[in-house]
């Protein structure tokens, strides 16, 4: 016998970003709790309100079954204190203990349960085991540390199990078949006798409960709203989801507001308009911001909406007055004279102000124009740009939208007249910022968003503040990810770094390379060669391994080189022994193997060094593949260890030169597989 089960955990406002998390945390304690007591429903769905988390469970066993759980414990000889740990682990004495083949077990019978009864417990326990990432305690209550914590206070509990309620009570709030509709639009109660008639009877109380419909419904409807006004929704899924998890009943609305605000920066209006009032905003059909919005409502008003427009017009018009009189009053300064004031503002303590790390920045901005490493930069306009790229933080509109930050940079420089180049270079040192974000090509910009991020790295890691575990308070993880981008995707030629600096920088490599599927142990392997500091080579020799190692020669190589590893780790010199050299004149004569082996070996190497001096990477690997045949034939019909210790120290020698060929283009042991 099965039936479904209903829970509802009814609260005041539920905060939007946290829905999404406490919703899988919801299904994970109960599948856990059910799983503790041997149960599992057929399929479990989660909901959630601004007022509400809601949980069916489906098709759940009305009883639990019988369990007999057997612990294996120590030998019946073993040491009295082996006896007694398991004991106490057990909570059992000796007598209790069941003795098979001299091997003690502790075996408990567990008789099966009522369903019912199994979630009587388990509620409570997931209630007050709930991880939210913030919570409150309240009421009298709330004197007490034992008394209830939930993200706001808790008013109602449901848990019906077919059509029986469940009895239980969390923190002086008892459960019943008792739920409340809409806020405004319906009064008293509504009473649920199972889960079958949960969704139906909340909706015709105005609380539609499932979250992705009412997602799709703020999606469509917005987006309807703009088309009947001639205009295209800009789409902002973060916004969808926000919105519908600050409404039981969302109703998308079109509004406006006064043309004169589009003289104000785009983006100011659009950050504005969507972190501080959770609105989407409309573009025209050529592509340009226009002045119009769309907001979400929680109620269907009986005007149509006409009031709920007005008041948020009203709202965000004050909010763009303050954005304009901003703009206004930012622009009367020019931007040098805003950076005079960094040197007031510490960076680091130990590193000095912004106006110095500004001005380290600049110096090395310029180097990269004036040495080229940056073809095509003018190096008077990196530094400018350098400059000048910090000055917009103590501007008044930054201070009110750090989120600003580098783009009103940009809109500034260019309303002062300053070239384009430099105001771009502002406007985009920050970035690469994610994963996902676009990478500057402009030279200048490059500079100066290359110069930023090294500046940081290279400062933080002087001062031994480097990233530890998951702390990475200055976000220089991020910083060397993005330097890397600028440099790869740029393909710029420099030494970027070198000590714990360049190997922070190859771990970084490995984690942004695997998503492009380069194998992590060849980065290691061309990493440990040493001396490797220009990530673009670095790569297309990497590159060229990876294809190499993939291939029949690749792979019998790599056998043929760890065989040879092993011989000469088995049998390298003592401390203080002479190193392996090869007699100047062999006083034997060579089996066939090992002169095919000498003469390969003596050919292969000047062409891996001709190859790896052109960057040639592909043809040192060619180069390479000659070894194959020849150690393979010598491994065959040679042996090393022979008795006579001239030609032992030979061959030994041998395999050296070999392994030193090979390690000319990675060190092969690196090299999983």
């Amino acid at each position: 016998m099965t039936a479904d089960f209903l829970l509802e955990l009814r609260s005041e406002e539920i905060p939007a970003r946290m829905q999404a998390g406490a919703r899988a945390d919801l299904e994970k304690l109960f599948v856990k709790e059910l799983a503790a007591a041997g149960l599992k429903a057929g399929s479990i769905t989660v909901w959630s309100t601004p007022r509400r988390l809601a949980l069916i469970a489906r098709d759940l066993p009305l009883a639990t079954q019988a369990v007999r759980e057997e612990v294996k414990g120590p030998r019946a000889s073993a040491p009295p204190q082996a006896l007694e740990g398991f004991l106490r682990k057990t909570g059992l004495s000796r007598e209790d203990l069941t003795e098979r083949d001299g091997v003690l077990f502790a075996v408990t019978e567990k008789p099966g349960r009522e369903t019912a009864a199994v979630l009587a417990e388990a509620i409570p326990a997931i209630v007050r085991a709930f991880p939210w990432p913030k919570s409150q305690r309240w009421g009298a209550a709330s004197f007490s540390p034992e008394s209830l914590r939930w993200v706001r206070p808790l008013s109602g509990i449901i848990a019906i199990l077919g059509q029986t309620p469940i009895d239980l009570e969390v923190g002086g709030v008892r459960s019943g078949t008792v739920t409340r509709g809409h806020r405004f639009h319906h009064h008293g109660d509504i009473t649920i006798t199972d889960a079958a008639m949960y969704a139906a009877a909340l909706r015709e109380a105005f609380v539609i409960v499932d979250h992705a419909e009412r997602e799709a419904l703020v999606r469509d409807k917005a987006r309807a709203a703009a088309q009947d006004a001639g205009l295209v929704l800009v789409d902002d899924e973060g916004l969808v989801i926000e919105n519908a998890g600050l409404t039981e009943w969302p109703v998308p609305l079109l509004g406006r507001f006064d043309e004169a605000f589009l003289d104000v920066p785009a983006e100011t209006i659009q950050l504005t308009a969507r972190v501080n009032q959770k609105y989407f905003i409309c573009r025209d059909a050529g592509g340009k911001l226009a002045n119009a919005f769309v907001c979400t409502a929680n109620i269907a008003a009986t005007d149509g909406g006409a009031a709920i427009v007005a008041g948020n017009q009203k709202v965000l018009a004050a909010r763009l007055s303050d954005a304009r009189f901003f703009w206004e009053q930012d622009k009367k300064v020019p931007l040098a004279v805003q950076a005079q004031k960094l040197g007031r503002i510490t960076f680091h303590e130990k590193l000095g102000t912004l106006a110095d790390k500004v001005a380290r920045v600049a110096d090395l901005a310029e180097w990269l124009a004036r040495e080229g490493v940056v073809p095509g930069a003018d190096p008077a306009q990196a530094r400018l740009a350098a400059e000048l790229c910090k000055a917009d933080l103590v501007t008044d509109m930054v201070g009110e939208f750090p989120e600003l930050q580098g783009l009103m940079g940009g809109y500034y420089a260019r309303a002062e007249g300053l070239p384009d180049a430099v105001a771009d270079a502002i406007r985009d040192h920050y970035k690469p910022v994610g994963q996902g974000d676009d990478v500057p090509h402009a030279p200048v910009s490059v500079c100066v968003a290359l110069a930023d991020k090294l500046d940081t790295l290279r400062g933080f890691f002087a001062i031994d503040e480097k990233p530890t575990g998951s702390k990475d308070p200055f976000a220089l993880r991020r910083a060397a990810l993005g330097v890397i981008r600028l440099i790869t995707e740029n393909g710029l030629r420099f030494e970027v770094a070198e000590g714990d600096l360049l190997a922070f920088f190859a771990d970084r490599l490995k984690v942004q390379q695997r998503e492009a599927g380069v194998r992590h142990d060849l980065i290691d392997a061309v990493f440990a060669l040493g001396g490797e500091s220009d990530l673009v080579r670095l790569l297309a020799r990497v590159a060229a391994l990876q294809a190499f190692v993939a291939t029949e020669d690749g792979a019998n190589l790599i056998a043929g080189y760890k065989r040879a590893a092993n011989i000469l780790k088995k049998e390298a010199p003592a401390a203080g022994e002479p190193a392996l050299v090869a007699p100047a004149a062999l006083g034997y004569e060579p089996e066939t193997a090992e002169a095919a082996l000498m003469a390969a070996v003596a050919a292969v190497g000047p062409q891996v060094d001709a190859a790896l001096v052109h960057e040639d990477f592909t043809g040192a690997m060619a180069a390479l593949a000659l070894l194959r045949a020849p150690i393979d034939a010598f491994f065959d019909s040679v042996t090393v260890n022979d008795t006579q210790s001239e030609k032992r120290s030979n061959r030994l020698a041998l395999l050296d030169q070999f392994r030193a060929a090979v390690h000319k283009v990675a060190d092969f042991s690196r090299i999983e597989g």
